[in-house]
């Protein structure tokens, strides 16, 4: 701003500042307080720069500790820019050690992106480093005084800045740091018009557009720049040449008084032509005014953007440093540039207003401009500071096959991805792509930009690595990368037949050998996990054949058994035989090396299939430390996407099965609350909201079970993918439990149609024909016998405690007299013997009910309060007030008949 100018643009500002100053005493009030987050937007020049300086002020007033930043239009590709103005200085002044116990474990997750520490080795997960970025904020502001942010020219961000800015927004309410923004709607476009939307949304007061100033509020700011002499005619044209625009006004006046016109009625006809000279054409003819060399100069400044020294200006255009010094002085008494006293070759420059860079930028002859983006790529590069900084010049260099220009590209690209940035890392490819490379490398540059966008857009990837396939140049293991890649994309694009069709036609290409296994091990994959009708018949009988050579030698046989493992177990084949061949793929009981959670190769879709195999043959023990490991392994690595929503799921189905119900539950609404975030309809989001509705239907929460099912539409139609447990049956048991008896008949025997045709048999993960069973007890025995004898076989074949005890709690609910007793009692024997404390709860309970035993009711009592099982103890407590306490009344009287069996249960 020039001399004034921070005053001046807060005129009519009264109100703005108001808000402020509000904010900060709320933030000042206790440790306890919370946060909050205001926004200003206006068109360029209404003073949301000073508002923000006045904010400044206010709060240093206050004691608070301030941090600011701002976007710049010529930096919006460089990930992280603007939060690492504001979080960096405050770690870059602490010691490495410091930093790193400040940041605790996130210090591997967000010192890449913050520029404290280098990248690490694979892919960082975005929503991870995002989620880190907020958690930084939160141990950097403990034990400080109040944090206050600042951020200008928001509509410049980067987006990754944009979308840390969203959740540190929703983190607020507990978080105690005031962040205020400011941005210019009309500057704003597509994602990152929607992304600021979505801040202004999250506002915590109304969202203040700044206005023009008032005639009187220009008249008053005239005379105060002018003197009071200034008649009104004067005042007024200044009015309504400026439009009211504060930025525009206060440079015109200060024009006004560099050529000592006198304010009066008879001189305002010149105001309109020195207005013209602050902005776009006027602006630049100053420019060339002051020379050849201050007009390159400030070319120099305005190509290199933010944080631009004296000396980086100077080496762009070749000059001294004491020539350059001088034009800086030159440039900041012709009020283009700003910086702090005394001035030297370190010095950083700035713009003295944002409308000032853009305008010296666009003026610049555009081969002139791509030519000095080269030349700053260089000189970012020779500094040290790697292919990922020098990436925004590169974008801006014209494409003239310049191979150097490409492997750079590329580097950078990696550089990004490193660091959680993959939109950028798509752009720097992108342009790779229009230099354009070498015919060699044309399809692996393709086979990149398709790795780059798979977590973000499957749609896009499909298309990259199409084309990266049908391009000469990819052989060998790389080819078989590119086609497994793409075969995720389809399955994430909801395109699954697709996907197993690729790596099939891909297998028949190749002879025997790893190459030829592991495509086939990832078609297996894909149809194991397909929820429809497709699967040739024959498919369990070549699997099962293919992993009868497999010795686990390499990790393409390993995959192989899992795969095995996982399909008998669907398929109710024997559970000792499902948990052996399971074993058989680990190494020491352990994932074999190239299979963990963070490895890629093979993705987190096969040892979820392992992991799960293991829960349903009854050994929980195994299960639960692959679910444990997995979400340890994703926590460290920073991974709270996808893939942290998918282990919390299977935590929780562990938890489930085991029956610690008020446990999953909680992990299961944190995957819920983590799939949010990636998004609806998704198979990891129905993996959450199935086990939710599950576990709280055997907790007796039938009403929450199916307000859960409302609000996240665990509803026909469901995914093409295989959830855990069977959806369709447990919706059955959903509607019954809420008296919709015949829509959950309906769905059951849906249920029961689908799992025939996909040869799924194992009653524990898809139990339709037990709850049909009870549910056609009254209207329709014979059938409903029948149901409960199938179910009995199946669990018989299948061989575990679980199933097999959950067979004879169906048959016991059937019968009535000695054979109801009976049957009971076997099944609380069967199910005493399983890891599922909520199903031997249950047995034991509807034993108690069924022999009118006091001490079985008690028994079963315990073991539903342990779990978590509301609906089941309040069962049990309410039989106890018939039958009475032990002692009362004879713990096992003959031909009792058996109560009916509740549907939760």
């Amino acid at each position: 701003m020039t001399e004034g100018g921070p005053t001046a643009a807060l005129w009519e500002r009264d109100e703005e500042v108001a808000v402020v100053a509000r904010a900060v005493d709320a933030l000042c009030a206790g440790r306890r307080s919370r946060g909050a987050l205001l926004v200003f937007r206006g068109e360029a020049g209404l003073g949301k720069t000073a508002l923000l300086a006045a904010a400044r002020r206010l709060a240093e007033a206050r004691g608070c500790a301030v941090w600011s930043a701002r976007g710049g239009e010529t930096l919006r590709s460089v990930p992280y820019n603007v939060v690492r103005q504001l979080l960096q200085p405050a770690l870059v002044s602490m010691h490495p050690e410091e930093a790193r116990a400040r940041l605790g474990d996130g210090y591997d997750v967000v010192g890449p992106a913050l520029g404290i520490a280098g990248p690490g080795e694979r892919q960082a997960d975005p929503q991870g480093v995002c989620d880190g970025l907020v958690e930084a904020v939160r141990r950097l502001a403990d034990g400080e005084p109040p944090l206050v942010l600042l951020v200008d020219d928001l509509q410049w961000a980067d987006q990754e800045t944009l979308r840390w800015l969203t959740a540190l927004a929703e983190a607020l309410a507990d978080l105690p740091a005031l962040v205020v923004t400011a941005y210019r709607p009309g500057d704003a476009g597509g994602e990152t018009a929607r992304r600021l939307d979505g801040v202004a949304a999250l506002a915590h007061a109304p969202v203040t557009t700044l206005s023009t100033l008032t005639p009187d509020a220009a008249a008053g700011l005239t005379r105060a720049a002018l003197g009071e002499s200034a008649d009104a005619a004067f005042c007024h044209e200044v009015w309504t040449v400026t439009g009211g625009n504060p930025y525009d006004t206060v440079e015109l006046l200060a024009r006004v008084r560099d050529s000592a016109l006198d304010p009066v009625e008879a001189n305002a006809p010149e105001l309109r032509a020195l207005k013209e000279a602050g902005r776009g054409v006027g602006l630049i003819a100053r420019l060339e005014e002051l020379g050849v060399d201050a007009h390159r100069f400030a070319w120099a400044a305005a190509v290199l953007g933010t944080g631009v020294t004296v000396s980086l200006a100077a080496a762009l255009i070749t000059v001294g440093h004491a020539e350059a010094v001088r034009l800086a002085q030159v440039l900041r008494e012709a009020r283009f540039l700003t910086f702090a006293d005394p001035v030297g070759p370190d010095s950083e420059l700035e713009f003295v207003h944002p409308l000032i860079a853009t305008a010296v930028y666009e003026s610049i002859p555009d081969a002139m401009r791509r030519a000095m983006h080269g030349i700053a790529a260089a000189l970012v590069t020779g500094l040290g500071l790697g292919a990922a900084a020098a990436s925004r010049h590169l974008l801006q260099v014209h494409p003239d096959d310049d191979e150097e220009l490409v492997a750079q590209l590329r580097e950078a690209a990696r550089e990004h991805l490193a660091v959680g940035a993959p939109d950028a890392a798509r752009q720097c490819l992108e342009r790779a792509l229009a230099e354009p490379p070498a015919p060699d490398t044309q399809a692996r540059v393709l086979y990149e930009l398709g790795c780059a966008t798979l977590l973000t857009s499957p749609a896009t990837t499909i298309g990259h690595l199409r084309e990266a396939l049908g391009t000469p140049g990819l052989h060998g293991d790389e080819r078989v990368d590119a086609v497994v890649r793409l075969s995720q994309a389809l399955l994430h694009n909801d395109q699954l037949e697709e996907a197993v069709r690729t790596v099939e036609e891909e297998a028949a290409r190749h002879p025997e050998g790893p190459a030829r296994l592991r495509l086939q091990a990832v078609q297996y994959m894909w149809e194991g996990i397909h929820a429809g009708e497709s699967a040739a018949p024959d498919r369990s009988e070549r699997l099962a054949a293919l992993a009868r050579t497999c010795t686990g030698r390499d990790n393409s046989e390993r995959a192989l058994l899992i795969l095995r493992g996982f399909d008998a177990m669907t398929r109710g084949e024997s559970a000792d035989e499902v948990a052996a061949v399971c074993d058989r793929a680990l190494v020491d009981g352990a994932l074999a090396p190239g299979l963990g959670w963070t490895d890629t190769e093979w993705g987190l879709e096969l040892l979820m299939m392992l992991a799960s195999a293991y829960p349903y043959a009854d050994r929980l023990d195994r299960a639960e430390a692959l679910f444990t490991d997995a979400l340890r392994a994703y926590e460290k690595a920073g991974w709270s996407g996808g893939h942290l929503a998918l282990a919390h799921a299977y935590v929780g189905l562990g938890l489930r099965r085991r029956g610690r119900l008020i446990q999953a539950e909680a992990a299961l609404r944190e995957s819920l609350r983590l799939a949010e975030r990636v998004g609806r309809g998704l198979p990891l989001y129905w993996s959450a909201t199935c086990n939710l509705v599950d576990t709280l239907l055997a907790r007796g929460h039938a009403g929450e079970a199916w307000a859960v099912a409302e609000q996240y539409g665990f509803a026909p139609p469901y995914p093409s993918t295989i959830v855990l447990p069977d959806p369709c049956s447990v919706r059955g048991r959903l509607l019954l439990a809420v008296g919709r008896v015949e829509d959950g008949v309906n769905e059951l025997e849906a249920a029961g149609k689908a799992a025939a045709a996909r040869g799924h048999h194992n009653p524990v993960l898809v139990p339709w024909a037990a709850d049909l069973a009870r549910a056609l007890a009254a209207e329709d025995p014979g059938r409903a016998a029948l149901l409960a004898a199938d179910a009995r076989r199946q669990a018989e074949r299948f061989g575990t405690d679980t199933a097999i005890g959950e067979a004879l709690r169906c048959a016991a609910a059937l019968e009535s007299g000695r054979r109801a007793v009976q049957l009971a009692a076997e099944a609380a024997a069967r199910l005493e013997r399983s890891p599922c404390r909520y199903e031997h709860a249950a047995a034991r309970v509807e034993y108690g009910i069924a022999a009118r035993s006091a001490t079985e009711l008690e028994r079963g009592l315990a073991l539903a309060r342990s779990c978590g099982a509301d609906g089941l103890a309040a069962r049990a407590r309410e039989a106890l007030h018939t039958v009475g306490r032990p002692g009362r009344l004879p713990a096992n009287a003959p031909g009792a008949t058996a109560r009916p069996v509740d549907q939760t249960a």
